[in-house]
């Protein structure tokens, strides 16, 4: 899967002393991603049992014990994931509207 943006990544651990400790496993997650072929939702499930399938492609993915989290948006036909959101968990609980990110 061609993962867009790893700046995203980057930035998040790169914002905080407290988020340091998520660049060694959002690393390995996007290596990971980058070397996917996903062609639907059923196969990244499949592959990644601590992935959720959300509705309208997007998947939540998460990290570190569940401490950070990733949103992504999946075109599973272009094989191509677009990170949306980088955040902890209680980032992502705050989130209103989970649809439009």
């Amino acid at each position: 899967m061609r993962v867009i943006a790893k700046s995203k990544l980057r930035l998040f651990w790169e914002s905080s002393p407290n988020y340091r400790d998520a660049e060694k496993q959002m690393t390995e997650w996007y290596n990971y991603c980058t070397s996917a072929q996903w062609n639907s939702p059923h196969e990244l499930k499949a592959d990644l049992r601590n992935a959720s399938i959300l509705k309208n492609n997007r998947v939540v993915f998460n990290l570190c014990g569940n401490k950070f989290r990733i949103i992504v948006l999946t075109d599973y036909a272009r094989h191509g994931v677009l990170i949306r959101f980088v955040g902890t968990h209680k980032q992502y609980d705050e989130i209103k509207d989970i649809d439009n990110i």
